[in-house]
């Protein structure tokens, strides 16, 4: 009876312990899924790489990008102290309510200035409109006064701000005006830092077809090819990447890409290097499959957009376009 007792005892276990096991593979088959990335294409959906001495300063808003990009979560590029340009500024300051804010043309804001306020001075005084100016048009009707200040005004804006909109750069890319001139990043000396690098047509033809070529070498697993597209950090992370879902059982499939529109956000040279970081918004299919082929995230029919900001280096004196660093969009 006792050895029954023991017998028993020990099936008891061994049933327990069968069932915890069944239990806990069940567990992790139900959350297997959950742990997968779900932005699985190059970069997944996260800010790293390095934009040199400005790795850590916010590249200028652009039409494609207008509230900004988030900072850098995996750079080899050392954080200064008082280098960051992230600030807590809102969406509208950082965008388009900044521009309402920089200095207009002294001349302009001078001489309007001055009529609109001798105007408003002659008619409260009863002199009319032009009162205040020595009634240089005081045989004038008021509305014709008022159309020629008008077309004053409009023609001084033309002469003086007319070259100051976007201009095309060029297959879908449109130039921002910050990329152009500006001061230097915190922490970045003036000489060092150049925003005047001019970006030709055949730049932005290597920017976009950089793009797709770096998505291709991602759906093939194919490394030797990223490393002739991307700085040796970027290739690195893309290999720790693509290492990861291959630990999972998974595997990420991109296609269908295609570039919708982009901007030029600042270019510049430093240490004998050239930089460009670009806006870009594409589409893509994006999806993740198990080892049986069974999709697990994403969709094979419907594409997602993605806004992305891709920074670029090469030599300065010639070379190839390299990326050098990704990062997301805010808002």
């Amino acid at each position: 009876m006792p050895n029954q007792s023991l017998e028993t005892q020990h099936l008891v276990k061994k049933r327990t312990l069968s069932s915890a096991l069944a239990a806990l593979m069940t567990v992790s088959l139900l959350s297997g899924p959950l742990a997968y990335q779900a932005d699985a294409r190059p970069g997944q959906g996260g800010s790293m790489g390095s934009r040199g001495s400005r790795t850590w300063s916010a590249p200028p808003p652009t039409r494609t990008t207008p509230y900004g990009a988030s900072p850098m979560d995996r750079s080899i590029t050392p954080r200064t102290p008082g280098q960051s340009g992230y600030g807590t500024q809102t969406p509208y300051q950082q965008g388009f309510g900044a521009q309402a804010m920089r200095p207009r043309h002294p001349f302009l804001t001078g001489f309007a200035g001055g009529v609109l306020g001798a105007g408003l001075f002659g008619l409260l005084s009863g002199h009319g409109f032009f009162g205040g100016v020595h009634s240089f048009f005081g045989l004038i009707g008021l509305m014709l006064q008022v159309a020629l200040v008008v077309w004053i005004v409009m023609w001084l804006v033309r002469r003086f701000s007319g070259n100051r909109g976007n201009t095309t750069g060029g297959n879908g890319f449109s130039l921002n005006q910050a990329a152009t001139g500006g001061a230097s990043p915190p922490g970045v000396p003036v000489a060092n830092a150049q925003s005047n690098l001019p970006i030709t047509s055949s730049d932005y033809q290597a920017f976009q077809q950089t793009l797709l070529d770096i998505q291709n070498a991602w759906n093939q697993q194919n490394i030797p090819a990223m490393q002739q597209m991307a700085t040796p950090e970027m290739v690195s992370y893309f290999n720790q990447q693509l290492a990861t879902l291959a630990a999972q059982g998974a595997r990420n499939v991109v296609s269908d890409v295609h570039f919708i529109q982009g901007d030029l956000a600042e270019a510049w040279q430093e240490g004998g290097m050239d930089y460009a970081t670009v806006a870009m918004r594409y589409s893509l299919i994006d999806l993740t499959t198990n080892a049986m082929g069974q999709v697990i995230e994403g969709s094979s029919t419907d594409p997602v957009t993605i806004t992305e900001l891709w920074t670029f280096t090469r030599p300065s004196r010639g070379g190839r376009w390299l990326l050098s660093g990704i990062q997301q969009t805010r808002g």
